[in-house]
């Protein structure tokens, strides 16, 4: 498994994303779906936990729920990733 980056500005130097469960993603859209009232196109959420997990934190976690060993591999960074991405969730909590 290659890491992409390991200099970021970060506690373990891997980046931090918010990372979500296609199931949730799935339930999110439909929330959304049955709010729209009449007349309204669409509504803009962000969808996520709102909590950031990093990288290498994931594949401990992973390591730790599957009882292996994964083997990691740290490469460069792509241009233009972000040190960390999480999502703000306000929006989304309060009105769905």
């Amino acid at each position: 498994m290659q890491i992409f980056g390991d200099d970021y500005e970060t506690d373990d130097g891997t980046c931090v994303r918010d990372y979500i469960h296609v199931v949730d993603l799935a339930q999110a859209h439909m929330a959304a779906l049955d709010a729209l009232g009449d007349g309204e196109a669409y509504r803009t959420y962000n969808v996520g936990t709102g909590v950031g997990t990093s990288v290498s934190e994931l594949i401990q976690i992973v390591e730790q729920a599957s009882g292996r060993s994964l083997p990691t591999e740290s490469v460069p960074r792509r241009d233009g990733d972000v040190d960390v991405a999480v999502a703000d969730v306000t929006k989304i909590t309060n009105q769905l």
